[in-house]
Formats: structure tokens, C-alpha cells, sequence
């Protein structure tokens, strides 16, 4: 039985290629393209039978495949019949890789990659395993690593080193005038930093950024 494949990129030369490469496979059957997120899942949902794997891009107009990833995934708690996403993306940053992740995405590719590797990819996303390409591999590892020896770094890019030690300190239930005294800094620049963590993080109040920098390992 062949594995019915989906392809997701707004470049037609390119999903033409991609096209030949898979249907010259054995097993492999491609059933259905688009050129964006938003035209993915619409199509996906009207194919009978299902897609077994969406091949996917990650930037494109018309709705990024961020976005469709999360809205095909998410169909699994109603169809336990929803394809599985293998991303296929000439991006390979560490926040890319990882919010894939989180949108449920089963693989991570660049565009580089073998059209064997391709293949055996589709292949082990198919039966509901993880792949990754080498380099994707290797960003991953050196992420993870980042986020258990310096979990604010890593939780919080858009922080300055001096936001961090000061949320760290903050985390660690100090007010504005231990923090002042232990980093040797004036009550009111206290406060400034504070304001612009907040900003930063998206949060209104204390409590809520002493929860943000808690959950990424700050504050122990």
C-alpha cells in the first residue's frame, strides 16, 4: 500500500521536482499540492482518503506552514486519520526547528537534503517517528544543551544580560530593593529594567514574570 503524500511549497518549479522525485519512488504516492498553509487545509480536508504526510515548507504567503501544521495537527483529536507533517525548508534557525515542533510537526528537512533522505524520511514520519537531517539535528542538540546550561539565555533571547539577573532575582521572590542592593544598582533603574521585562515578555505584573522565568528553570 503506498504512502499517500501531500506537498505544501509556493514555488511551482520546485514542487514539480518534488513531484518527479517522489512518484518515481516505490511506495510513494503523491495526491495532492498547494501553494500555501491556508490553500493546504482546505485541500486536505476534502481528500478522501487522507494524506498520510504533508510535505511542507515553512514561508509563504497566504498563511505560513507554522500555522497549517498546527490546524492539520490538531485535527488528530477529533481524526485520529490526520496526516503527519515532515517540514521541508531552506530555514533551519533554532526558533524555526523548534516552534515546528510545537506545531506538531514529525520532521524537520532543508531543501538540500538527498532525495534519498527525503524518502526514508516520508518513510519513518509515515509509521509516526521523529527525523531529522543532520544539521537540523545538530541545532537541536545545541539548543537543548543551551536551555539546561543557561535557561534564560535560551527561554529569553530578547532579554539583555542584565533583564535576566535581574528576573532571576525577581523569580526568586527579592523586591525592587534587595535586587537594587545585591546588583549594586539605584531602586529607580530597578524599576526601568523591570518595565522593559515586562514589556519584553508580554506580561502585566510581578507574579506573572516570576511564573515565566520559574517555568524556564530561573529562580531556584
Amino acid at each position: 500500500m503506498s504512502i499517500r503524500v501531500f506537498l505544501v511549497d509556493d514555488h511551482p518549479v520546485f514542487r514539480a521536482g518534488l513531484r518527479f522525485a517522489l512518484e518515481s519512488a516505490d511506495g510513494l504516492e503523491v495526491v495532492g499540492e498547494a501553494a500555501s498553509g491556508e490553500e493546504a487545509v482546505g485541500a486536505l480536508r476534502l481528500l478522501d482518503p487522507p494524506a498520510d504526510v504533508v510535505v511542507m515548507d515553512l514561508q509563504m504567503p497566504g498563511g505560513s506552514g507554522i500555522e497549517a501544521t498546527r490546524l492539520i495537527r490538531a485535527q488528530t483529536a477529533e481524526d485520529d486519520t490526520a496526516p503527519q507533517v515532515l517540514i521541508l525548508s531552506v530555514a533551519e534557525d533554532d526558533h524555526s526547528v523548534v516552534t515546528a515542533l510545537r506545531a506538531g510537526a514529525h520532521g524537520f528537512l532543508v531543501k538540500l537534503a538527498s532525495r534519498q533522505e527525503l524518502i526514508r524520511a516520508i518513510h519513518v514520519v509515515a509509521e509516526g517517528g521523529a527525523v531529522f537531517g543532520q544539521s537540523v539535528a545538530a541545532r537541536l542538540e545545541g539548543y537543548f544543551s543551551a536551555l539546561h546550561v543557561l535557561p534564560s539565555r535560551a527561554a529569553f533571547p530578547e532579554l539583555t544580560e542584565r533583564e535576566r539577573q535581574i528576573l532571576d532575582l525577581l523569580a526568586r521572590g527579592y523586591n525592587n530593593r534587595k535586587i537594587a542592593r545585591d546588583l549594586v544598582l539605584a531602586e529607580k533603574t530597578v524599576r526601568n529594567h523591570i518595565t522593559q521585562i515586562y514589556m519584553k515578555l508580554g506580561v502585566n505584573d510581578r507574579m506573572a514574570a516570576a511564573v515565566r522565568a520559574r517555568d524556564a528553570g530561573l529562580g531556584e
